[in-house]
């Protein structure tokens, strides 16, 4: 159906759907697309504040306030396209099209133990960061649910580079209730990649979690939290690489025509290439082919000598060669020689010096 023959509300419904849907790091780019195709300023920029305002939070969009990394959450957000900083106490509305902030305006916190935990706790949880990703950020969140207080801690790294054609994000959440003697870990690691040269290619991961720490001062659980975070993600890491692995061992067999050896071992094609180029003498070779008809004998004559030939066979038929190139011919002269004969599908080639 044509977007021209659509109401006003049909299209803000599918332009937020497809804007939503766009993955980490698109977001402007699908927008940019959008645009062309609909043809109406108003209407896409306020769709596109909307849209970009649901991307924030659920792709945890960094910012830098005050030389701080920010982290957009739902978990932080105030309503009418607000968010709120702990650290610089400051909320405001982040235009992610113009990757911009407006309306910045200055809150009170109110100094607590609650508060100098999580200050802690993001002081613990920095320093796992800066040593295991190579661009992150973290953040840790207040949040007080039925008079219960919470701390939210929130991790991000990406990788957005267009040029490789490939995009990546990782990002993960922690929420605990801050208890005196025993608390429960809640846990959620995600881990979204898109490809986009030749195929277009999806890859979406994600584990829940849960752990429990006990709680002796506020030192140890921060030192207990960053040490719980970093075995879990590592445990992520490694079997999400093992499955991947595993995967791609998968795909291979499929498009294999006949199950063959994968040795993993690095083969030197500079150095067989320039073995072949050297003009060698009395080269013996042994060449299985399989023939889907006659050979092109005149074509052949001064390089093959037949063993067991058999041109009246039938298709399929195994037949051996014995190569004899005369010096100074080179392998590749030998090689060429074969060029000419069409009906050849495979061929193996056991050289002996």
């Amino acid at each position: 159906m044509s977007l021209s023959v659509l109401s006003r509300k049909e299209k803000e419904k599918v332009i937020r759907r497809l804007l939503v849907q766009a993955p980490p790091g698109e977001f402007v780019n699908a927008f940019d697309d959008l645009c062309l195709l609909i043809r109406d300023e108003k209407l896409m920029h306020h769709q596109g504040e909307c849209a970009g305002h649901q991307h924030c939070q659920k792709y945890c969009v960094p910012l830098c306030i005050d030389g701080n990394p920010v982290l957009l959450s739902h978990h932080n957000v105030m309503g009418d396209f607000r968010f709120f900083d702990y650290q610089s106490k400051l909320s405001f509305r982040f235009d992610l099209l113009q990757n911009q902030l407006r309306d910045i305006q200055s809150h009170g916190i109110i100094r607590n133990e609650t508060e100098y935990l999580r200050s802690v706790v993001l002081c613990a949880l920095k320093l796992y960061v800066n040593d295991h990703y190579p661009s992150g950020n973290c953040n840790v969140l207040r949040k007080t649910v039925k008079n219960k207080e919470f701390l939210i801690a929130c991790i991000e790294d990406h990788s957005y580079d267009n040029g490789d054609c490939w995009n990546g994000l990782w990002k993960s959440k922690w929420i605990f209730q801050v208890n005196p003697f025993l608390t429960q870990v809640t846990g959620r690691i995600f881990v979204q990649a898109h490809f986009f040269r030749c195929v277009n290619l999806h890859i979406e991961i994600s584990k829940d979690l849960k752990e429990s720490l006990e709680v002796v001062n506020q030192a140890q659980l921060a030192l207990s939290f960053a040490r719980l975070v970093e075995e879990q993600e590592n445990k992520f890491q490694a079997a999400v690489l093992e499955e991947l692995q595993e995967l791609s061992n998968e795909a291979l067999r499929k498009i294999l025509r006949r199950d063959l050896p994968v040795t993993r071992t690095l083969i030197d094609w500079q150095r067989i290439l320039s073995d072949l180029n050297l003009v060698l003498h009395g080269v013996r070779c042994s060449v299985s082919v399989w023939s889907l008809g006659h050979i092109p004998s005149p074509a052949l004559k001064h390089f093959y000598e037949p063993i067991n030939r058999n041109l009246g066979a039938a298709e399929d038929t195994l037949e051996w060669f014995v190569l004899r190139c005369p010096a100074p011919t080179s392998l590749e002269a030998c090689t060429e020689a074969l060029v000419p004969n069409t009906a050849v599908t495979e061929a193996l080639w056991v050289f002996q010096f």
